[in-house]
């Protein structure tokens, strides 16, 4: 029957190549030291069979040269971030918009559009973070919406920087404090909201920004007052 063994415990990592635990050796052995058989590159590493949650430096412990880590050569850290970022879930928002998309619902012609994030969080607004790893390396990477640009389907687009404000009916006639628009030509207008992130991510000794955007779409009827009250 095989053995099934964890492939990290503590800060030891299994090699299969070596059948044990290992990890760095720090410090290093000087160069005197008979380990490294005269050689001047690689690096001086613990190999262990014993390492247990209990007894991290067991006494079979013995130092091994390997030109790189005995556990395998590390994965592309990019594609880990792009690991963590596929983890995160991001999505298009959910759009908040007076007036109202659906049946029915007609704006008028001069009063304020107000738009938002409806489903504000960390998948559609972030900022949200998550760590993917391999063996024993990790890359993390924290996503979060820069701006949405909001095509209004009338030749404007409106960039937010924020997620807007949503819209309350005490706030009548009021233009929206961070992100809005005014219709001057009643008619039905196609609404599109593009989330631009901005992901930064880190590990393995690098670091990097990964962008993308992601759509949704609406569409909002505007009329004139005149043409509702007949």
């Amino acid at each position: 029957m095989d053995r099934v063994v964890p492939c990290v415990v503590h800060d030891w990592y299994w090699s299969y190549d070596w059948a044990c635990w290992t990890k760095y050796a720090d410090p290093q052995p000087p160069w005197s030291d008979p380990v490294w058989s005269g050689r001047t590159d690689g690096a001086i590493f613990w190999c262990s069979r014993g390492v247990t949650l209990t007894d991290p430096f067991p006494a079979d412990t013995i130092p091994r040269w390997a030109p790189s880590p005995p556990w395998g050569a590390p994965p592309d850290p990019e594609a880990l971030a792009r690991a963590a970022v596929e983890s995160m879930g991001l999505r298009a928002i959910q759009i908040g918009i007076v007036p109202e998309q659906g049946p029915g619902r007609v704006g008028l012609v001069g009063l304020p559009t107000w738009m938002w994030v409806q489903d504000l969080g960390g998948a559609t607004w972030g900022p949200i973070t998550r760590t993917a790893t391999s063996g024993p390396w990790s890359v993390t990477a924290t996503a979060e919406v820069e701006r949405i640009e909001w095509d209004m389907g009338d030749g404007t687009t409106v960039v937010c920087t924020t997620p807007g404000t949503p819209y309350e009916d005490r706030f009548g006639d009021m233009d929206s404090p961070d992100c809005g628009h005014r219709y001057e030509v009643q008619g039905h207008y196609p609404v599109s909201a593009t989330s631009y992130w901005v992901i930064t991510w880190a590990g393995l000794g690098r670091s990097g920004t990964i962008e993308m955007d992601l759509v949704q779409e609406g569409q909002i009827v505007m009329g004139e007052a005149q043409v509702l009250s007949q």
